[in-house]
């Protein structure tokens, strides 16, 4: 990661969706950095709601170039939870495991929604009511909904079938972040 004088702060907006869930899926997300912005969205061809949740968020910060302070923002209470009452870290510490039989579900993602948080100086996650007028929220649902229609759909390559309830809503010359 470049080095900068002054660390920048960055809003990271996002918002997934899968239909049906589980079913095609996709994100949406949009940078914001000192007026400067940024839109992005993928499509997946079998997935989750709340695989896509994550990898909005994990996709924002692998856009990142430099170590940034980065605001969150979603509507994912999956995601916020996940990250903000220490549940990802719990079931790290315990091999992603949720109790000493139940595997914690979309481990993949935690592991690497967790990996990149730590090499930021802070992320704060911020909640936003979906569908209930947030600019920025509704954007991304209109980005997760373009990648959902792509005639170019990803594979979802950790995706794993299972019986989960998936339904939630250094000065450089480098100019920039994402």
């Amino acid at each position: 990661m470049a080095n900068w004088d002054e660390i920048p702060e960055i809003d990271l907006y996002s918002d997934g969706g899968a239909e049906p869930n589980p079913g095609k899926g996709g994100f949406g997300v949009i940078m914001s950095y000192k007026g400067k912005r940024k839109e992005f969205s993928k499509g997946f061809c079998l997935t989750t709601n709340n695989r896509m949740e994550l990898s909005g968020v994990i996709f924002g910060l692998e856009c990142l170039k430099t170590k940034s302070k980065v605001n969150v923002y979603t509507d994912s209470k999956y995601v916020i939870n996940g990250i903000e009452l220490g549940w990802a870290k719990k079931w790290r510490s315990k091999n992603w495991f949720r109790t000493k039989k139940k595997k914690a579900i979309n481990h993949d993602l935690w592991a690497k929604l967790l990996d990149l948080i730590e090499q930021q100086e802070f992320v704060k996650f911020h909640w936003v009511k979906g569908h209930a007028g947030h600019l920025e929220n509704e954007r991304c649902d209109e980005l997760a909904n373009i990648g959902i229609n792509s005639n170019e759909l990803l594979e979802d390559e950790g995706y794993e079938p299972t019986t989960e309830s998936d339904s939630s809503s250094k000065p450089t010359t480098q100019t920039s972040l994402f």
